[in-house]
């Protein structure tokens, strides 16, 4: 049980959170600043993709729009799992991409499943946004969310900039591309693990009230959506 005051202490004690809240703010907005001054990195390889109407390259995934952001959708060939946590992602993403669409933002979720594996969960999860298969690519292993057994068994699978992984062989994560003038595709930026956070907006209305996240693990209550 929190410490019960008067309103006029209460008061004193959230003036004095604001000022920490608004250096925080300023803080961010630097670094989101820093995050969109990095350096590009030209995407060489020609990646197809198997979408709904056929194969799709990168390029094609910007429609007409001149950036691109994808989520690497952690589904593992030959398993029935779904990950709870990639669906609770997912959950926000079409609410959200009727408005950053109108920002020059288009978006696609990405996963090294048969592309009917795809359409299967996204039937059963009710979602409306492009998905799809990199199957036979090296999309997931060149941009950090899959990686080989022989990889693993070697050390070599590397997650996040610096996590060694030891069992698993798909990850996930988001990146972002851009696409300049002439038709060229540049890699801007990639975050992975909690850095996924940014893209779930329950947890931001959780971080304001008292219990917070309310979790005996992390996420320790997330569940598909058709599962609670």
């Amino acid at each position: 049980m929190n410490q019960i005051v008067s309103r006029e202490a209460w008061i004193d004690a959230r003036k004095a959170l604001l000022a920490r809240e608004r250096a925080l703010t300023h803080e961010l907005d630097a670094l989101r600043t820093e995050r969109r001054n990095l350096p590009w990195t030209r995407v060489e390889k020609s990646y197809v993709f198997s979408g709904p109407e056929g194969p799709c390259t990168l390029a094609d995934l910007f429609g007409d729009r001149s950036q691109l952001a994808i989520y690497h959708f952690m589904l593992t060939p030959g398993s029935d799992h779904i990950c709870p946590g990639c669906s609770f992602i997912s959950d926000h993403i079409d609410a959200a991409r009727q408005h950053f669409e109108q920002a020059d933002l288009s978006f696609a979720a990405v996963s090294r499943v048969p592309l009917a594996r795809i359409d299967a969960v996204r039937a059963r999860m009710g979602w409306g946004f492009p998905w799809v298969s990199s199957e036979g690519s090296d999309f997931n292993f060149d941009f950090g969310v899959s990686f080989t057994p022989e990889d693993i068994a070697a050390g070599h699978a590397i997650y996040n900039y610096g996590t060694p992984i030891r069992r698993s062989t798909d990850m996930f994560g988001a990146s972002i591309f851009a696409r300049d003038e002439h038709g060229a595709v540049f890699h801007t930026y990639s975050t992975y693990h909690r850095g996924a956070e940014l893209l779930i907006g329950a947890f931001n209305w959780l971080d304001l009230a008292p219990k917070g996240r309310n979790e005996a693990g992390t996420m320790s209550w997330v569940r598909l959506h058709d599962e609670y």
